[in-house]
């Protein structure tokens, strides 16, 4: 028997958000769905979406430093820690998606030489300005909302990629995690605001921030679509070749 909501209306609303710009029907999954997606084109933009899988705790992290209220911390505080693995390297998400990489063909020692996309920095960049420079409601709503999103979104492409051959069933790794703890992660950050509902002022931002996640991520997944089909090192393919960097991991970059 599955407990009450503690975030009912701004779960509410986030739902109502999801489905007014139909996130689950976003091109990226329906080519994904019907066939169009080549393994190729999806391995791509997986590379890319990795620099948004190892970004996230960050802005979350500067989150927490923002909430006023110790009790209200803990939460997001877990969340963070479950992002970094429970304190065990092999568990952080970082790690668990390169597995995810491993198993649909990628190349490992690529990803210390691909570059950034501009639309994995947009979407990081707006990320951090939620979190460190809006109002807090708006960091708060907008990364819940993403949480919320991609726990179906997580659900969605692991059943793809077992569907199409592409992933042995029991291989599968990251997003069958993810689909099981990210409705959870969501409501944690939405209860952080649910309490603030009541007041118009503060409901603005908080409706704010669903807006701005909605529209980031399911922008990010339209992007995404484009990026498998283009050589990250091509010249004039919207990104460049990156310099050497001397020890240093893509994330840092």
């Amino acid at each position: 028997m599955s407990l009450p909501s503690r975030a009912p209306r701004v779960t509410a609303e986030a739902n109502r958000i999801l489905a007014a710009i139909e996130i689950m029907n976003n091109p990226y999954l329906r080519a994904l769905d019907d066939g169009s997606m080549s393994l190729d084109d999806f391995r791509r933009s997986q590379e890319q979406f990795f620099f948004a899988v190892t970004f996230f705790p960050r802005p979350m992290a500067a989150l927490v430093g923002r909430i006023p209220h110790p009790k209200m911390r803990l939460d997001i505080l877990h969340n963070l820690v479950e992002e970094h693995g429970e304190f065990q390297e092999a568990s952080l998400h970082h790690n668990t998606f390169q597995e995810f990489l491993r198993t649909i063909g990628h190349d490992p020692a690529l990803l210390e030489r691909l570059p950034v996309s501009p639309p994995l920095r947009a979407f990081n960049s707006v990320l951090s300005c939620s979190c460190v420079l809006e109002e807090l409601e708006v960091g708060v709503s907008c990364m819940g909302i993403i949480e919320h999103a991609f726990a179906g979104i997580s659900a969605r492409i692991g059943a793809a990629v077992v569907a199409r051959g592409w992933v042995e069933p029991e291989a599968l790794v990251h997003y069958k995690m993810h689909a099981e703890i990210d409705e959870r992660h969501a409501e944690e950050f939405f209860a952080v605001v649910e309490l603030l509902w009541d007041d118009p002022a503060r409901r603005y931002f908080i409706e704010q921030g669903l807006e701005l996640g909605a529209y980031i991520f399911d922008r990010l997944y339209r992007d995404l679509l484009v990026l498998g089909t283009k050589d990250p090192f091509a010249v004039g393919g919207g990104v460049g070749r990156p310099p050497e960097w001397s020890g240093q991991t893509s994330n840092q970059r």
